[in-house]
């Protein structure tokens, strides 16, 4: 289950792009790159299979290819992929997904 990546996450496994912050705070004075925060919201490219219980039997994920999630700050991993910047995450990292 991907878009148009490439890449097919493992297991419990997600690939997710971050989603950029406003330029502006809420009382409209521009925050420089160097202030800004790592996003901690994000859009799911990519899901693994899930995990195998101790029966064999292949759990699915919760989240699915297009849902908006929050994750911790500062988990997964990031990688370049094609040139791009991604983070990759277990499931367990999410927080929850937006609606």
């Amino acid at each position: 289950m991907t878009k148009t990546i490439g890449f097919i996450p493992l297991k419990d496994r997600v690939l997710i792009k971050r989603v950029d912050q406003e330029e502006k705070s809420p009382g409209g004075i521009i925050i420089p790159d160097t202030a800004k925060e790592k996003p901690v919201e994000g859009e799911v490219l990519a899901v693994g299979q899930g995990t195998r219980d101790d029966h064999g039997v292949v759990h699915a994920l919760d989240v699915k290819v297009g849902d908006r999630v929050l994750f911790a700050k500062w988990g997964g991993n990031e990688v370049k992929i094609r040139g791009e910047e991604y983070t990759i995450l277990k499931e367990s990292d999410i927080l929850g997904i937006l609606k």
